[in-house]
């Protein structure tokens, strides 16, 4: 078999799992729009893993677009500091993601968030059978984004498509949003493949630094542990502005910095970029234009996030091919966390 089959499939079929998923949306619309109620004290996202990550960022692209405070935070954060975790004052509206829907700290989370009447919940996942699937007042299920693969690359995308399609909900935007984004994807794919493809392979590199501010901080969380998790190489993301604030203190000709563009603040976060380059790093910038790798894709900037992970995914999947690894198979990794 060859090396990181799966890998490479489950990313490049991305924009048809989008298309899916946006139909299960749809379908749904009425169920969304009725779990939500302007009087939450908060809304929190909640994963593990990768799914945190996507909390991260859909928690903020939430905040953005309805004003609603929103958090995202690890499922144990949840199951074991819950006093930390909730409002004393107020109902909240969990929404909990996972690609399998049987890890455990999700559902523990789950079960103590029921118990103790703190507000709704919300699932999402890739598996119906699953225990997960059946927690909520609100179960949504999208098989799209089932993978073989460990790594998650179709998985988080899909599904991180669908908090945003909640958020877009929840503002009034509907998904209309989102049309094109699958004529997107499958651009940006073939642009990332190339592009991707030489730094991907240079030897030369052993550091890779992710920059992404807002909602896409938690995407830059996701695809430098997807560099983690495929190719084994130090890997570290942080938010724009905070980089000069002494992780700039590492970069040498062995660096590799992506930053995932914003359209609003796209000018300071460029002086970030410039200001590797000046100290011998390199850089791979991602974005709608005037970067490296270009969506063109017209889209809303609140509603093309999702465009910037196929780049970065492809990138990790071209390291780890580049030191002989299989991606598919992630060292010391499984599908599934299960505690006793």
């Amino acid at each position: 078999m060859e090396r990181g089959q799966f890998t490479y499939h489950e990313i490049i079929s991305q924009p048809y799992s989008w298309a899916a998923a946006l139909d299960v949306l749809i379908l749904q619309r009425s169920e969304i729009e009725s779990i939500w109620e302007k009087d939450y004290a908060q809304v929190l996202f909640t994963g593990c893993g990768s799914t945190y990550y996507l909390a991260l960022a859909a928690a903020a692209l939430a905040q953005e677009l309805t004003g609603i405070p929103a958090r995202g935070l690890p499922a144990s954060e949840l199951w074991l500091y819950p006093q930390a975790c909730y409002p004393r004052n107020g109902r909240v509206l969990l929404i909990a993601v996972s690609r399998s829907g049987e890890t455990t700290e999700t559902l523990r989370a789950c079960q103590a968030f029921k118990e103790g009447r703190y507000g709704e919940l919300v699932t999402i996942s890739c598996y119906p059978e699953m225990p997960l699937a059946k927690l909520g007042a609100l179960n949504l299920v999208f098989p799209s984004g089932q993978e073989q693969s460990v790594a998650q690359t179709r998985a988080f995308s899909t599904l991180y498509l669908a908090c945003a399609g909640l958020a877009s909900f929840w503002s009034g935007s509907g998904v209309e949003v989102f049309t094109g984004l699958p004529e997107a994807g499958v651009k940006i794919l073939e642009a990332g493949d190339s592009a991707v493809k030489t730094p991907g392979q240079d030897s030369s590199l052993d550091r890779f630094y992710f920059l992404g501010s807002g909602p896409r901080y938690g995407l830059a969380c996701e695809i430098s542990l997807k560099m983690k998790e495929m190719s084994l190489s130090h890997s570290e993301p942080f938010h724009f502005l905070e980089f000069r604030h002494g992780p700039i203190s590492m970069v040498n000709p062995s660096t590799l910095v992506v930053g995932l563009l914003s359209e609003k603040n796209r000018a300071v976060e460029r002086l970030v970029l410039e200001d590797v380059r000046a100290l011998g790093g390199r850089t791979l910038s991602i974005g709608e234009g005037s970067a490296d790798v270009q969506f063109t894709s017209g889209l809303p900037e609140a509603f093309r996030n999702v465009l910037y992970l196929p780049v970065g995914q492809l990138l990790a999947y071209e390291r780890s091919l580049g030191k002989g690894l299989d991606p598919d198979r992630p060292n010391n990794l499984g599908a599934v966390v299960k505690l006793a």
